[in-house]
């Protein structure tokens, strides 16, 4: 779906709350608040009237539209605009699409974001499995480097983020803050995000991925010598990290560590989702269960 197509299904704000009604209750209305299917329409204010609590409701209560005064046909395009951005838009621009300031783009962008989380992609990694951590923070400014240089990769004090994605499959990935990248939390993620007994794991040589072999079959490239060894190679997972640090350097610029794993839950989405039909419509359904 695109702006065009947008604009055509959904002309007024009337359409977009049928559609939203469709998707939600499939045109039986339910009660949000006590779950009764026994309400009497009104059509007027596009709500309705639950008689067995007595209250309001519209299909916006509990979902990522709820309270808005934004138009939700500001809010479709939002939403088509986020997922046809590969590397992301940033909410000055979001603000100059929708005509609005750029705090409410913000704002709109993050709920947006909360319909892609990860928490709903339960199902295991399988098959060929490359893991890889990477480190997100601003550049320093220039001439403010200590005595000998800012330390790169695993040195840094930039936050860690942790990928593992299947080839030619998903992706999942988990920002470490408050815990350090060690042996331990390393295989605890793997194992909750991958089928061990179904799956084989590529790394790098980091020596925080020992123990991996007592669990599941585990390959490693060693970067100092070559980065492929016949299928030994975790290429598709630095593809997600450069595709990532590009809309974050190029779109978003910088990115606050109490926000940054819903940054990471968008490009995580676009990526296991990228050849999907639908797309769009699968996104309200998330939206409307937020």
């Amino acid at each position: 779906m695109n702006i065009v197509e947008i604009y055509e299904t959904f002309p007024t704000n009337n359409d977009c709350i049928r559609h939203l009604e469709k998707i939600r209750w499939n045109d039986k209305p339910a009660c949000p608040y006590c779950k009764s299917t026994k309400s009497t329409p009104m059509p007027k204010e596009n709500r309705h009237h639950c008689n067995n609590c007595n209250t309001t409701f519209s299909v916006t209560v509990g979902t990522i539209f709820h309270h808005t005064r934004i138009p939700l046909q500001k809010w479709f395009l939002a939403v088509t605009l986020v997922l046809n951005a590969k590397k992301g838009i940033a909410a000055r621009q979001l603000g100059r699409d929708l005509k609005v300031n750029k705090d409410t783009a913000w704002r709109i962008g993050m709920k947006v974001r909360e319909a892609m989380s990860q928490h709903e992609q339960r199902q295991l990694l399988t098959g060929i499995v490359e893991a890889d951590e990477t480190y997100i923070g601003g550049k320093p400014r220039k001439g403010s480097a200590p005595e000998g240089g800012y330390k790169r990769g695993r040195g840094t004090k930039k936050t860690p983020v942790v990928g593992l994605v299947e080839r030619n499959g998903s992706i999942k990935a988990e920002v470490f803050k408050n815990k350090p990248l060690n042996i331990k939390n390393l295989n605890s993620l793997v194992r909750k995000s991958v089928d061990i007994s179904n799956a084989i794991l590529m790394t790098d040589e980091y020596k925080g991925y020992l123990g991996i072999k007592r669990m599941m079959p585990h390959k490693v490239i060693d970067h100092t010598m070559w980065y492929v060894n016949g299928d030994i190679h975790t290429n598709t997972i630095e593809s997600f990290w450069a595709l990532l640090k590009r809309g974050i350097i190029g779109q978003y610029h910088k990115v606050s560590i109490r926000h940054l794993p819903k940054y990471i839950d968008e490009f995580c989405y676009r990526w296991n989702h990228n050849k999907q039909d639908g797309l769009f419509e699968y996104t309200l359904e998330r939206a409307v269960r937020c």
